[in-house]
């Protein structure tokens, strides 16, 4: 008996091709350091589909083959459109990540940050899309010297780039009142990990560290490197948007571990972990930097959120993908 009914449901299955269809997912920036890890975990149970103009991403981060990569641009709304048909889930990555480059071109920044996220809003709200997950940023908070971070502090943006991702939040919000489109903004402080971009403005300070005391060079400190941040691992970060798909989560979330670290005792981290003694270099501090950060995660961890990784486990993992050559 149980060998025919099973013969049955393979047999319907086969005829009615919804049956044990995946979840459609895609994924703006889904090419780039934390949006790769995150359509690899998501690629596990679920169709993912990558939207990214190689900007920024590289097409070697993308490792599972039944992941579909979109070459375009969030400024294409028609292309979004496109893609987030029969979509359940959107993860929006996708922006112009340096505060530098937003300093510098302004207008840029906001055509791609500001305008690209309402393009990724108006294209889920009109493709009925279930729910959009977009990445924020600690940025949003500016200098303002009261700590832990709290995601009810008034914002106070000190650069183009944290101005953009904070109007993201505001539309993100507005999508969800007036539109009814289901919407979390996540808050991320300063990510790094496997995949990082040395080259890339966000957040890069590791993976520099990493690959100059790897080369037996002094890293560079911008300022006189007493200033702390809040550095998250990147797999909890990937947990942390699987919590938003997964959960009735909505509003604004901050991730990251609750600790901060000066760049400093940080740079004293990596070197001890790698092993080559070389001198710091300081140098001038940058435009737009913010001096001290850290979050208060209380509101993440209500859903269910906590950070896995320390410092010292997630740091032995990038050294040892940078040792791999990355």
């Amino acid at each position: 008996m149980y060998a025919i009914n099973r013969n049955l449901i393979e047999h319907a299955c086969a005829k009615d091709p919804l049956v044990n269809r995946l979840t459609k997912i895609v994924v703006t920036g889904g090419a780039g350091f934390i949006g790769s890890n995150l359509s690899e975990e998501l690629s596990k149970e679920h169709e993912v589909v990558i939207i990214d103009d190689l900007s920024t991403g590289r097409e070697s981060n993308i490792e599972n083959p039944d992941v579909e990569l979109v070459r375009g641009s969030i400024t294409d709304l028609n292309l979004l459109k496109k893609h987030f048909r029969d979509a359940e889930y959107v993860f929006h990555l996708a922006a112009l990540p340096s505060v530098q480059q937003s300093v510098e071109d302004p207008i840029r920044a906001d055509e791609v940050n500001t305008g690209g996220t309402l393009n990724v809003l108006v294209a889920a709200r009109d493709m009925g899309v279930s729910k959009v997950i977009c990445s924020s940023s600690c940025a949003v908070y500016g200098d303002s010297p009261r700590l832990p971070k709290r995601e009810d502090m008034k914002p106070d943006p000190k650069s183009p780039y944290a101005v953009a991702k904070l109007a993201g939040e505001y539309y993100c919000k507005v999508f969800s009142d007036i539109y009814g489109l289901e919407t979390v903004s996540l808050r991320y402080f300063n990510v790094y990990g496997p995949r990082q971009d040395p080259s890339s403005g966000y957040a890069a300070v590791i993976p520099n560290f990493v690959n100059r005391v790897l080369a037996g060079e002094p890293p560079v400190i911008h300022g006189d490197g007493e200033q702390t941040r809040d550095f998250v691992f990147v797999r909890d970060v990937v947990r942390a948007n699987v919590i938003a798909m997964e959960t009735d989560a909505s509003g604004i979330f901050n991730v990251g571990t609750g600790t901060q670290i000066s760049v400093n005792d940080l740079a004293e981290t990596i070197i001890a972990a790698i092993g080559n003694r070389v001198d710091c270099i300081h140098t001038d501090s940058r435009a737009g930097d913010v001096r001290d950060s850290f979050g208060d995660i209380s509101l993440a961890a209500e859903k269910g959120y906590a950070p896995e990784y320390g410092m010292k486990e997630g740091m032995m993992e990038t050294i040892k993908w940078f040792r791999n050559g990355g």
